[in-house]
């Protein structure tokens, strides 16, 4: 019996050729698409409108204004995760520095998984625009916020609740059309309580 080889048509190759190609390509196209609009200051967090977890940061030296759960009730008061190690941190430095200028809210510190003596350092360098700040060297005392690196701020109400949480460089952009409406509100619900 003789065998017969069955040699693909010039059309057939094409197809098999660019049917996975195609199907790649569109694929890729949709992996990107989401990739550009997902907004990595907006991660989702189990905490928002929950109370904040209990914690209590050590002093910085030359500083001595630690600060701890208790601190944040009564008051809205943002929460900045900073490090002297973080380069992001520096750049929203200069932003944080006018929150501090602008005295509308409690600004608060915490740096984290960073040495309380090159953290005092960097803000003797940069210039301190925290009302309170504490240290976490190891990162445990406030694991329970969730904080996935630096810089992170949290927006805290006067039950102590998180109301939200920002992650990544402050911008004057995010503070005017973020942050800063969302305390005002917040303070005018404190003030129409009171």
């Amino acid at each position: 019996m003789r065998e017969t080889s069955i040699t693909p048509s010039p059309l057939r190759k094409i197809l098999l050729l660019t049917v996975p190609l195609a199907a790649f390509v569109l694929l890729a196209t949709f992996a990107l698409t989401g990739l550009l609009k997902l907004d990595q200051s907006e991660l989702p967090s189990a905490l928002i409108d929950k109370p904040a977890p209990d914690f209590e940061l050590a002093d910085m030296p030359q500083l001595g204004t630690s600060f701890s759960k208790d601190d944040l009730i009564g008051q809205v008061t943002l929460i900045n995760v900073f490090g002297s190690w973080c380069a992001a941190c520096r750049i929203e430095h200069d932003m944080l520095m006018t929150i501090g200028e602008q005295d509308e809210v409690p600004l608060y510190g915490i740096n984290w998984i960073d040495t309380p003596e090159r953290g005092t350092r960097w803000l003797n360098d940069f210039g301190n625009p925290y009302d309170r700040v504490g240290n976490d060297e190891k990162g445990r005392n406030i694991i329970d916020l969730g904080v996935t690196g630096a810089p992170e701020t949290f927006v805290v109400d006067k039950e102590g609740r998180i109301r939200y949480r920002h992650v990544g460089p402050l911008t004057q952009d995010i503070w005017l059309k973020t942050l800063r409406p969302m305390v005002l509100e917040l303070q005018a619900q404190t003030h129409a309580n009171s």
